[in-house]
């Protein structure tokens, strides 16, 4: 064998054996990731987990946790004590099974676990969960009002705009603020996302009812601008 034809066939042995090797240690990697994350779900079923064992369990599944440990999470987030560090748990985790968790508990929660539900299903912008979050504009908990108005801005599209709209001149005070935020993030959604004639009507709608002269001179220029562009 000639010593160049030598040398490339070294260096494709050598490379076939290095991506074996990897594959191999990927593989290595998951099995032991996943033993850990069984591991931190059989803490939180445990009847007899401290409450620390169950915080540290979620903290660590926040890092490393995905769809399978959603089932185990979910209970914890109607917890008032544990809901937070729950929803920190499961919310990074790309699947539509939090999404679910987290909406059912906006349907059945109340006070600090379910304000927590509806600020992460804005984070996540839940398209899905606008019909219940607008539910919760009107509730008699200002504290889940100002952040299913929050949430409804992170999510916006549509649905979530029209609603921030209507409740704009029913609001008062907090709850008001919190709808005027709502808007400004919907319609900077829209502008992102060219939709500028949609934005700008937001802006109009804010530049004529928004309660701070400041928040109506702002929305007015924006809408100016879209318009210009």
């Amino acid at each position: 064998m000639k010593p160049k034809t030598a040398v490339l066939a070294g260096a494709a042995l050598l490379a076939a054996s290095s991506s074996a090797f990897a594959q191999k240690a990927s593989q290595s990697a998951g099995n032991r990731r996943r033993r850990g994350q069984d591991e931190l779900i059989e803490t939180l079923q445990k009847p007899d987990a401290t409450r620390k064992d169950r915080a540290d369990a979620l903290r660590v599944l926040a890092q490393v946790g995905d769809r399978e440990c959603v089932e185990a999470v979910a209970p914890l987030l109607r917890d008032e004590e544990q809901a937070d560090m729950a929803r920190y748990a499961i919310e990074p985790i790309p699947h539509p099974a939090v999404d679910e968790a987290l909406r059912a508990v906006v349907a059945e929660a109340k006070g600090r676990p379910l304000v927590g539900a509806i600020a992460s299903l804005g984070v996540r912008r839940d398209a899905k969960a606008v019909p219940a979050l607008v539910e919760k504009l009107c509730d008699s908990d200002a504290q889940v009002a100002i952040a299913a108005a929050k949430s409804l801005g992170c999510i916006g599209g549509a649905a979530a705009s029209q609603a921030l709209r209507e409740a704009l001149p029913k609001s008062k005070d907090f709850v008001q603020a919190a709808v005027v935020e709502g808007l400004f993030r919907a319609a900077e959604s829209l502008a992102c996302q060219k939709q500028c004639q949609a934005a700008a009507d937001l802006y109009d709608a804010l530049a004529k009812e928004a309660p701070l002269e400041a928040a109506k001179k702002v929305a007015a220029e924006r809408a100016g601008a879209l318009r210009k562009a």
